[in-house]
């Protein structure tokens, strides 16, 4: 395809607006415009994409595997790239590669991998996403006890390190293992700071957001709850407007009435966004995998351990997406915003992810009017096509 060309014949969602009669103006891999569809300049080859939607691409932001692998298991460039594809057919455009709670070593591996999918530019990676060890064992849901720790300023100095070798890099961890001071230092070196896997207290929480911490894993999962005198974890990532929050939309992991509570709670600027979790299965018909030497089993939408712990989840973002639409009931532009503008909001990611401007990538997905995806575009280049 030639390095400027237009989309058209589709509805455009940019964001923000919707566009009729409406074209999507490529160039060099970023959108340049969007404009009407009579005033494509002459001599751009135009692509006719036979109705459906135009949206920006999908930002999932713990992805922990894909296409048949997991990334503790493979902790190399050619399970990231494996990873980016699996997920790319279901609209997923950029993502964080998920590294569960795993040894030294193994974190270290996954680290200089993602260092070198960064210089390798692959589609689709856009960081790393290290979910532990520096978490609390009363909440470990999957995460091996044995592997959970402290962290030290050994392991903060290896954060920051890390974090100038890739373009975003966050990292999950709870205030029970670490001081409010690694926060600050993480989060003045770049990193995103999210807690998780936690059983600490409200105040806690909110101080640790003070603190620099701006996002929450997996809401109301592996977390203290909200009850009548104590908040928890999930009372202050909706009640703090400096958090995020993710969110695994699937009817499994959280109820679609607590879900609606949480979306009409939540306090701004920060935002409720869809995570998939997703583990090895996703593009696969896989019905079983291993973590950490431990089996897990895919039945009925859900992935658990043999006692029953779930143990991520079996979801793509536009399974996602559909779900809040149809049966949370989000207005499709709100639900699409939580797949792509969110996340890439909550990175540090909005000035060229989950929208279309001048200058933004063009990381574009095509969806049918009945939402399957049709086209994605990932900088411009076609990755998959129904």
């Amino acid at each position: 395809m030639s390095d400027r060309f237009a989309l058209a014949g589709a509805k455009i969602f940019d964001g923000a607006d919707w566009h009729d009669d409406a074209a999507l103006l490529v160039r060099g891999g970023l959108v340049e415009a969007i404009l009407p569809t009579g005033a494509i300049p002459s001599g751009v080859a135009s692509v006719e994409t036979s109705g459906g939607l135009l949206v920006p691409g999908f930002v999932d932001i713990q992805v922990n595997g894909g296409g048949g692998v997991m990334l503790n298991d493979h902790p190399d460039v050619a399970s990231i790239e494996t990873i980016c594809r699996a997920h790319a057919p279901f609209g997923t455009t950029a993502l964080l590669p998920t590294l569960i709670t795993d040894t030294p070593a193994i974190t270290a591996a996954a680290v200089a991998a993602g260092a070198e999918a960064a210089r390798k530019n692959v589609p689709g990676f856009l960081g790393l996403h290290l979910e532990g060890p520096h978490l609390s064992v009363a909440r470990k849901g999957a995460h091996d006890p044995a592997l959970i720790r402290p962290m030290t300023d050994t392991d903060q100095a290896a954060l920051i390190a890390a974090r100038g070798d890739m373009p975003v890099l966050l990292t999950t961890i709870a205030p029970e293992s670490v001081e409010p001071a690694h926060v600050t230092a993480l989060a003045k070196a770049g990193i995103v700071v999210s807690l998780g896997h936690s059983d600490t207290d409200y105040a806690t929480a909110v101080a640790f957001a003070e603190a620099g911490a701006t996002v929450v894993t997996h809401l109301f999962n592996a977390m203290s709850q909200v009850g009548n005198r104590e908040p928890g974890l999930a009372g202050a990532a909706v009640d703090t407007g400096g958090f995020y929050a993710g969110i695994i939309a699937d009817g499994i992991h959280v109820h679609p009435g607590t879900m609606t509570l949480a979306l009409r709670a939540k306090k701004g600027p920060g935002k409720i966004l869809l995570v998939t979790d997703a583990m090895a299965t996703i593009g696969t018909d896989m019905t079983s995998f291993t973590l950490n030497g431990r089996t897990i089993y895919r039945k009925d939408g859900s992935l658990r351990l043999a006692d029953g712990t779930l143990a991520g989840a079996d979801l793509d973002m536009i399974s996602a997406v559909r779900f809040v639409h149809r049966v949370v009931g989000l207005d499709l532009d709100e639900a699409l915003r939580m797949a792509s503008l969110y996340p890439a909001q909550a990175i540090g990611q909005a000035h060229r992810l989950g929208r279309f401007a001048n200058g933004t990538a063009a990381d574009i997905v095509g969806l049918s009017d009945d939402l399957d995806v049709k086209n994605v575009w990932i900088g411009g280049e076609r990755v998959f096509a129904a």
